[in-house]
């Protein structure tokens, strides 16, 4: 297979390997630690979510100036080297505790993923511009989307194990090393990086990068300052006056208004033969925002759910197999000072101090009486985290089948368009919802817990939706974009999918605010529902303009 393709692809497809690795492995472990009573932060639901949702938006908001810096100043190596090393201290950090080394830490994670991210898939694709490679430039990036699922598939476990070993600290560190594994494998692999690695400097057309500063940056600063002081009304509910939830949220929502505003002068101050192109790219973004708002809730409600709301329990030769690679904790039915949570599982605080209560421990909250154990007797569980590996699972065994699927009807001549692959990558994933309603169903609104299967389920069908969308988009990007502003629109992309982050925070912060989860599902659907209404309303039309430029 290697020997077809550049011999820069093994040494990028590790690299990309074990930095997915590092952080899927802090993703799956994220909010389990900010809201652990006894070794964490004690985190509510909203308050976990709130930070995870900002964290996420800004991991995919500096991209869009890591690639620029990179492209003008310091070259593909350095700062995927430079990028990488940031995210693996920042990774070491993470299991100090103490929020503000949190804060620091998440801050070097943010950094060193605008560097890393973008250069390294920049990089690859430079290797199959070469003629001798363009043919092969679909399969060398199926490759390399597999060594990034490999990655997040296997974090899991490790991140699993070393907790039950050790604790989080050491969790978090396994994701430092996985990074820092990542780094030297990219480095040892420089020799063949050759010409492709230099940096492209400044091109004729480019927008200067004082420009985009003055344009996009600093006013979305400045906005985003305005929106974390500027207060609502405050209220019993609402002491601190928040206008969409958090300060966070308020300022993330106050620094985007800038960044469309800027986005949609593009397109009106767009030549005519650009504007429709500009158009249809805008359109995507927009439905790109509502698909990662609802895709990411893998790591926030999903792995809420995963954690209270799914049987955890093995017995057996699984529990054997489970305890043996230390992938499962024992837990005993015996009262004992806990948090104190009511009937939803939220947890319960006064002036910002955990209430605690002698009781059994919260798991056992929503085990059916006849499933629950004898008096001090243990159970062993699986961890919590494992279900983050199922949507890299069904990616690993669901994308060669995806392909040939396309394959078999690209040799018909009926191979659908990418707009249309879009659109119903949108509708599959709406439908992957509605096996979340049926599990809350199955599970009487979180009174008894409910097999792991639904998760499996729902993640299987989003994963389809997820082959149909996402490897489409930056090529489509690379494709309809003005050559002129091809960079700022490849910004785009990543500012709709930080945005679609930060969306996905929001909704998983009113997790607690609906007593019937049911709803909170429903409007979860509704939102990609919407997505893919106005994708088939303009479907003809960006069919019209991709047909125009002579691609599909």
């Amino acid at each position: 297979m290697w020997n077809k393709h550049p011999k820069a692809l093994p040494y990028l497809f590790l690299s990309e390997m074990w930095e997915r690795f590092g952080y899927y492995l802090m993703i799956g472990i994220f909010t389990l630690y900010l809201k652990d009573v006894e070794k964490g932060f004690a985190m509510t639901e909203k308050e976990a979510s709130d930070l995870y949702g900002t964290f996420i938006a800004l991991v995919f908001l500096t991209p869009f100036i890591g690639g620029l810096i990179a492209d003008r100043y310091l070259g593909y190596r350095n700062s995927i080297i430079l990028g990488g090393i940031l995210m693996g201290a920042g990774y070491f950090m993470m299991g100090v505790h103490s929020l503000p080394v949190l804060y620091t830490a998440m801050t070097l994670v943010i950094l060193g993923n605008g560097f890393f991210k973008p250069n390294i898939s920049t990089l690859l694709g430079n290797f199959y511009n070469e003629e001798k490679f363009k043919a092969k430039k679909d399969e060398g990036y199926n490759i390399f989307y597999m060594g990034i699922n490999v990655g997040a598939f296997i974090c899991n476990f490790f991140g699993a194990a070393l907790y039950n070993l050790f604790g989080w600290q050491q969790a978090f560190m396994a994701a430092g090393v996985g990074m820092f594994i990542g780094v030297i494998t990219f480095m040892i692999g420089i020799k063949h990086y050759g010409v492709h690695d230099q940096k492209k400097g400044v091109q004729e057309g480019d927008m200067p990068f004082s420009k985009i500063v003055m344009f996009i940056l600093l006013p979305s600063i400045v906005f985003g300052v305005i929106g974390w002081l500027i207060k609502g009304t405050a209220s019993d509910a609402n002491p601190n006056s928040y206008i969409f939830g958090s300060d966070s949220t308020d300022a993330f929502i106050f620094a985007c208004i800038p960044v469309i505003l800027f986005y949609s002068s593009l397109y009106f101050k767009a030549k005519p033969e650009d504007k429709r192109p500009i158009g249809a790219l805008l359109t995507i973004f927009a439905v790109v925002i509502l698909f990662w708002g609802v895709f990411k809730l893998n790591g926030s409600a999903l792995n809420t759910w995963g954690d209270r709301y799914t049987d955890r329990e093995i017995t057996g030769n699984t529990e054997s197999v489970f305890s043996t690679l230390k992938l499962s904790d024992k837990l005993a039915y015996k009262k004992d000072s806990v948090g104190v949570y009511d009937e939803q599982f939220r947890l319960q605080k006064v002036d910002g101090k955990v209430q605690k209560e002698v009781n059994y421990p919260v798991y056992f909250r929503n085990v059916e009486p006849e499933k629950l154990p004898q008096e001090n007797a243990e159970v062993s569980l699986w961890s919590p985290n494992l279900s983050q590996s199922i949507n890299p699972f069904w990616v690993i065994v669901l994308t060669p089948l995806v392909i040939a699927f396309f394959s078999f009807l690209r040799i018909r001549q009926k191979e659908p368009t990418t707009p249309t692959k879009i659109a119903f990558g949108l509708l599959i994933s709406a439908l992957s919802v509605l096996v979340m309603v049926a599990a809350v169903k199955a599970g009487s609104n979180g009174t008894e817990k409910v097999s792991v299967w639904w998760l499996v389920a729902n993640y299987g069908v989003i994963t389809i939706g997820e082959l149909f969308l996402s490897p489409m988009g930056l090529s489509v990007v690379s494709k309809l974009s003005p050559a002129k502003i091809t960079s700022l629109m490849m910004g785009g992309w990543f500012l709709a999918t930080s945005i679609g982050n930060k969306l996905s925070g929001v909704l998983a912060s009113m997790w607690d605010t609906y007593e019937d989860k049911t709803n909170f599902f429903w409007l979860n659907f509704g939102l990609l529902l919407a997505a893919t209404a106005l994708m088939f309303v303009v479907l003809k039309q960006l069919n019209k303009v991709m047909a125009e430029k002579g691609i599909r």
